[in-house]
């Protein structure tokens, strides 16, 4: 069933990002491309392209929501658990993070030692 939702829920945004991209904007927008000012002005009226549209976009982005929230609800049912990953991780491991860590043993400090250029093996060319 989620797997279904989830799948319905990539459909519902592809074809959200379709009808934006088609509607007309004042630069034209894809519509132009495929002849949309005449060509679907002529099919569905005069503005009927652009209402359709605007429509079509406003339902797609409630179906949008609405299966947003209920894959939303769905997930967090089935983790069984209101915890988020971090307050999973620090129940699994016991302790803070600090105390895992192991102590460094004590060195001397590593005095840099002056570098000699290099001898060059090639003389440049006159």
């Amino acid at each position: 069933m989620y797997g279904l939702m989830v799948t319905l829920f990539v459909f519902i945004c592809a074809l959200q990002i379709i009808s934006v991209l088609l509607q007309a904007s004042k630069g034209g927008g894809l519509a132009g491309a495929f002849g949309g000012g005449g060509g679907m002005g002529a099919m569905l009226g005069s503005r009927g392209a652009s209402t359709f549209l605007s429509k079509l976009t406003a339902g797609l982005a409630t179906a949008f929501m609405v299966l947003a929230l209920i894959l939303s609800m769905m997930s967090s049912r089935g983790s069984g658990e209101s915890q988020g990953l971090v307050e999973q991780e620090r129940q699994s491991r016991g302790s803070s993070p600090a105390a895992i860590l192991p102590s460094a043993p004590a060195t001397q400090p590593v005095t840099p030692q002056p570098q000699t250029p290099a001898p060059a093996t090639e003389q440049p060319k006159k």
